[in-house]
């Protein structure tokens, strides 16, 4: 087996592909009203799929988390540690909740987190001083 992509399962398809794609610069050409998004990114898939499409697809109701959670991340990276400043701080004047400001790691990557519309993590990071 070979990891092909990952999915999030989601509540507000609309508010979800404004994120990805207006804040996050996400090539997504789907309409806000659509069921799934799938985006292929450097090789990756990342699918946004609408929760209750899901349940009905898999004939059964299932559990979310809710509010900003630390379930998993998204990891993104940028070419460099200014690069991972600047993302920040214009994802966060572009709506993105701030989790954690840009900080270096003892390990050497400089990284922060915001949270989506729906509280997942996201990760912007780099190794490159």
């Amino acid at each position: 087996m070979r990891l092909e992509g990952f999915g999030i399962f989601v509540k507000d398809m609309g508010a979800m592909i404004r994120f990805y794609r207006d804040v996050l610069g996400f090539a997504i050409k789907e309409a806000e009203d659509t069921d799934n998004v799938y985006l292929e990114q450097d090789g990756t898939l990342f699918l946004l799929f609408r929760r209750s499409d899901f349940e009905v697809m898999a004939n059964q109701k299932f559990g979310y988390a809710e509010g900003i959670n630390g379930h998993y991340e998204i990891a993104l990276c940028v070419e460099n540690y200014e690069a991972v400043d600047r993302t920040y701080a214009e994802i966060v004047e572009k709506g993105a909740v701030s989790v954690m400001a840009p900080v270096t790691q003892p390990w050497g990557q400089r990284t922060c987190y915001v949270a989506d519309p729906e509280g997942n993590l996201v990760e912007i990071g780099s190794f490159v001083k």
